[in-house]
């Protein structure tokens, strides 16, 4: 990856999220945080990976509500990035933290059978 194309995806992740915590107005978005972005090499799309918190419904609610505002985020980020060509947005979901919290719980559990013995 380019330097220019580093540079565009870490500008597009922070204008997501102060979008998502300042100005999104949806009451189905839960607490979302944009985790990567990954802008393609000729800058056509960026695929946009977000974390949210909560059970399968909460989850399944907010990435709706993002995927249905994802033409409204990108007109926002129009106006705030100075590229000719704002990149389509394709929303992931992304799972790596709950999948580190659940590494993190069997490894504690691990620790506490082997003191239990």
């Amino acid at each position: 990856m380019s330097q220019r194309t580093e540079r565009l995806d870490a500008q597009i992740r922070a204008e997501l999220m102060d979008l998502l915590q300042r100005e999104m107005k949806d009451p189905r978005v839960g607490f979302a945080t944009v985790t990567r972005v990954e802008t393609a090499r000729d800058l056509g799309s960026a695929r946009v990976w977000i974390s949210i918190y909560g059970d399968e419904e909460a989850r399944s609610r907010s990435m709706s509500a993002l995927t249905d505002a994802t033409p409204w985020l990108r007109r926002q980020l129009a106006e705030r990035l100075s590229i000719r060509h704002v990149p389509q947005l394709v929303l992931r979901r992304d799972d790596s933290i709950e999948a580190g919290d659940r590494v993190l719980r069997l490894l504690r559990q691990l620790e506490e059978e082997r003191e239990d013995r």
